[in-house]
């Protein structure tokens, strides 16, 4: 396959039809720059318009499409009442309704005495047959301009849904007969058609009928997940061929860990370990997955892992996303590191000038065996004297490439386990760290505290503030999160300094304040207050919601709930019931207006579960896959067509397709191999492109 045969889709927008320069930036909002974006921009609905009747017997509240007469322009005396222009049929009358309507504009559009061909929707108000702000008005040679079954698409202010349908008619077009990379039978078996005219049925259906759509939408939806998952298995194919290195530990101060420890890792802890060690020591790279709950060790895991590396003479490090984590991790990593006789220091953008050279000096002779920090970690000037493994401690801001990029550190091989802070939904693992193993955590180490959660309205923030007025009396610690920095105007939810201000003039010093926009000395200040309890409540922002550890705390505030994730609120959670005391968890609604059914769906799950696991497979369920994702996260594939709790079993498929073609082809070089290789440019998945370029 020639790549030339893609030029077509990958040109800017602004050779489709109706799209110039300044057009083109409205079409960057909802889609992109170029005309495959377009195409793959998913109409929210239709509009049938083949619905031709007379007026007299047009069903109301019905989109219909109406040959007319103008008879006359009522301008109206002043501004806040409608313009009018009143019509007929053979068989009755009707009004053209239009608020804030320029009288030229409308003569010119509708003139007195001329017939139109109109369409919209027609309602009844005071008796009489409406249409407001007709969607078309053409004349009668210029009818074919009205589409039947008209696709609606997101859009955004100065973009009409006129110019996107016109513009992705002409994507279509222009789009080519690709050469088919799906097989026969399967295509066969599923009523798939190719993936043009998947596309065609998409945006220009003949008719609207929700089967043939959604046979449509399953074909683009499959080749979406089937490229993923090729690119996934041609990236693990690459890896486990490269050169690995063999690192087996003596076990000795893994011994030493386990006895300093005040108590027994629990048995999953045990196995994630074990089958990290049997990675280790195959001699292929090891590529990782760990996953677990709120409070199921990861940590521990981790120090473990890297353990293994320093057995054996070589170094590791532990990348976390934030400085707050990372400094989590080396007061949680140091002290144990000191106590087997080993050295771990940390690493981030704070540490500067003779200190920071001196450290860089130590680690290139060897002379630190763990290293943590943030994406510091791995500058130009961070050398390592022989980095064995590296971890990463972030789910979904962490991609292939970097992935790649990490097992080639430091000189030799270097083996890869990435930590998630959420357990992840199986479709979403899959899509993301298909080219990886998984271990997962599914127990909690014993000693961990239930958490009572309960939903609150805030009309009752009284009571809440006297229950944290008891708590700081019995010398519990409290944290109290908000969704905002300052107030804002057009939302009507408590600002973190407004809600610290309050609390500080009923509780003193008491109080302490930490957010993102805060400088880190200040935020590191306020955070050690509370650690220290010096401060007894914490108000902050989701700025805690991971790698704050204070066992003291017992109380979790979440105030506007409602606005929160499933996944974040159960990481809010998990910041208390670390201790040896009860913990409980307020999650605090707006009640007025009354909460949505998704809001609602949340605080019930919340209230029933504590298990992360069950709760990521609802936080799935409720805002599907795409708001999961987010928009242009790093190692994420962008999904066009693809629902992923819906076409789970696409998935499962896509990925046994994609680990036979790899098996047979992994160079991609048969007919269909030429085809899949089609497909990957088509979906843009880069790593796999780069290495099929590079091999």
């Amino acid at each position: 396959m020639r790549p030339e045969i893609l030029f077509s889709l990958f040109a800017p927008v602004t050779t489709l039809p109706g799209v110039g320069p300044r057009m083109a930036e409205k079409f960057a909002k909802v889609a992109g720059e170029r005309v495959l974006d377009v195409l793959w921009l998913r109409p929210a609905g239709y509009v049938d318009r083949r619905l031709r009747p007379s007026i007299v017997s047009v069903p109301e509240g019905s989109v219909a499409t109406l040959a007319l007469n103008v008879l006359a322009h009522q301008t109206p005396p002043h501004p806040k009442v409608p313009y009018r222009v009143i019509c007929s049929d053979d068989t009755s009358a009707i009004e053209l309704v239009f608020f804030g309507g320029r009288n030229d504009y409308l003569s010119r559009l509708l003139p007195e005495g001329s017939r139109r061909i109109v369409s919209g929707r027609v309602e009844r108000h005071d008796g009489r047959l409406q249409m407001a702000h007709p969607d078309y008005a053409v004349a009668p040679d210029q009818a074919d301009q009205i589409p039947e079954i008209e696709p609606v698409y997101p859009l955004t202010e100065g973009l009409t849904n006129k110019a996107v349908a016109k513009a992705a008619r002409g994507g279509l077009l222009n789009a080519p007969d690709l050469p088919e990379w799906q097989d026969a039978a399967w295509l066969a078996k599923q009523r798939w058609a190719s993936w043009r005219s998947s596309l065609t049925a998409i945006h220009a259906p003949p008719h609207v009928d929700e089967a043939a759509l959604e046979v449509a939408r399953r074909r683009l939806a499959y080749d979406e997940v089937l490229a993923n998952q090729l690119a996934l298995m041609l990236i693990r194919a690459r890896m486990k061929k490269a050169a690995g290195r063999v690192v087996d530990g003596s076990g000795a101060l893994r011994a030493k860990l386990l006895a300093a420890l005040p108590f027994k890792p629990t048995g999953a802890q045990t196995r994630a370990v074990r089958e990290i060690a049997a990675d280790l020591k195959t001699g292929e790279r090891m590529l990782r997955l760990l996953q677990g709950d709120v409070g199921a060790g990861k940590t521990l895991v981790a120090l473990m892992a890297m353990l293994i590396a320093v057995e054996t003479g070589a170094q590791a490090a532990l990348m976390a996303p934030t400085e707050i984590l990372a400094r989590q991790h080396m007061a949680t990593i140091g002290p144990l590191a000191a106590q087997i006789g080993i050295r771990a220091e940390v690493l981030t953008g704070r540490e500067k000038g003779k200190a920071r050279t001196a450290l860089l000096a130590d680690l290139a002779a060897g002379k630190i065996q763990i290293l943590i920090g943030t994406h510091a970690l791995f500058t130009e000037d961070v050398a390592f004297e022989d980095l064995a493994l590296a971890v990463v401690d972030e789910q979904h801001k962490f991609g292939v490439s970097q992935r790649m990029s990490l097992s080639g550190r430091g000189g030799r091989p270097t083996h890869v386990l990435v930590m998630t802070a959420t357990p992840i939904p199986r479709t979403l693992s899959m899509t993301i760290y298909g080219d990886m193993d998984v271990s997962k955590l599914d127990e909690k180490p014993p000693g961990r505290q239930p958490i009572a959660t309960r939903a609150v309205p805030l009309n009752r923030l009284e009571e809440v503030e006297n229950a944290v007025a008891r708590a700081i009396q019995s010398g519990d610690r409290v944290f109290w999160v908000c969704p905002l920095v300052e107030q804002n105007e057009k939302l009507d939810v408590t600002a973190v300094e407004s809600r610290f201000r309050e609390l500080e003039r009923r509780f003193g010093d008491k109080v302490a304040l930490a957010h993102g926009k805060m400088k880190a000395a200040q935020k590191d200040e306020a955070m050690e207050r509370f650690r220290s309890g010096a401060a007894s409540v914490l108000v902050a922002t989701t700025v805690i919601e991971v790698g704050v550890d204070v066992p003291e705390a017992t109380v979790m505030i979440v105030e506007h709930a409602e606005r929160f994730g499933l996944a974040q609120l159960h990481q809010l959670r998990g910041r208390v019931g670390r201790g040896s005391r009860a913990s409980s968890c307020l999650l605090l609604y707006q009640d007025d207006p009354p909460l949505g059914e998704t809001a609602k769906a949340r605080l019930k799950i919340m209230r029933e579960t504590e298990d992360g696991f069950v709760i990521a497979e609802e936080d799935l369920k409720l805002r599907g896959a795409g708001e999961l994702l987010g928009t242009k996260q790093a190692g994420t594939p962008d999904l066009h067509y693809a629902d992923l709790f819906r076409d789970a079993d696409l998935l499962s498929v896509a990925r046994d397709d994609a680990m036979l073609a790899v098996g047979r082809d992994a160079e991609l070089t048969s007919t269909r191999g030429e085809a899949l290789r089609a497909l990957l440019y088509l979906f843009e998945r880069d790593e796999a492109v780069r290495y099929l370029r590079s091999g």
